[in-house]
């Protein structure tokens, strides 16, 4: 896929790699396909919110072709948030967070090190997974609360799971659209912003930025 923003970033990414925008206080951008390249896409997209501290931060975009990995049990982790196993990403991140695929090169199981101050998921990208004794298939996952210090996980021959966790945010998140923020006022001042252009161009993209839905900021209100 390639990745475009309005800071002038133009990176293609690749399997095994990480592409890293920090949205921060406004930024724009495009992901595309290349042409002669396959339709079906296999990656995966996280979002994650910024502390109140750094959630104003000027945006900013970094690739990262080379990630860090290590062995547990039948598992190969490659780690690209964090760190995990005795291995760390070169990757920023704004809080405490780890971020890593576990590949199964064979029917295997694994203890993987957790650390007991994060709360925790772990999802099944393909194959399956039984983890803390919950089957996990495609697009599953299982949550895990803070206080576990490692999660057992049996997984059948080229399974790949993600294992996401972190110290709990502790702070409102309201998010529509492409939009996150903590109040209904700051989603309806980003979406002026972002209807005025304000967010930035992304240069070489060959289309129209899409188009806010209308906002009720009534009805985010009331939302509990």
């Amino acid at each position: 896929m390639l990745h475009r923003d309005s800071l002038g970033s133009g990176q293609m990414i690749r399997a095994g790699q990480l592409n890293l925008m920090t949205a921060g206080r406004g930024i724009a951008h495009s992901g595309e396909s290349p042409v002669g390249h396959d339709r079906l896409l296999h990656g995966v997209q996280l979002w994650v919110a910024l502390p109140e501290a750094a959630r104003h931060t000027a945006p900013g975009f970094a690739h990262h072709a080379d990630l860090p990995a290590a062995g547990i049990g039948g598992f190969l982790a490659t780690v690209f948030l964090g760190s995990l196993a005795g291995v760390r990403s070169p990757a920023r991140a704004f809080s405490e967070i780890v971020g890593a695929e576990l590949a199964a090169g064979g029917d295997g199981t694994g203890k993987i090190p957790l650390a007991a101050a994060h709360e925790h998921v772990i999802f099944t990208a393909a194959g399956s997974a039984v983890v803390a004794g919950t089957v996990l298939g495609p697009g599953r996952l299982i949550y895990l609360a803070a206080g576990r210090e490692q999660a057992e996980i049996s997984a059948a021959a080229g399974s790949r799971m993600f294992l996401l966790g972190g110290v709990p945010l502790g702070e409102p998140l309201l998010m529509w659209w492409n939009l996150l923020a903590r109040t209904p006022q700051e989603i309806a001042a980003a979406t002026a912003d972002w209807r005025a252009g304000r967010f930035g161009t992304v240069a070489g993209y060959d289309g129209e930025p899409l188009a806010a839905p209308p906002l009720d900021v009534a009805r985010l209100i009331r939302r509990p």
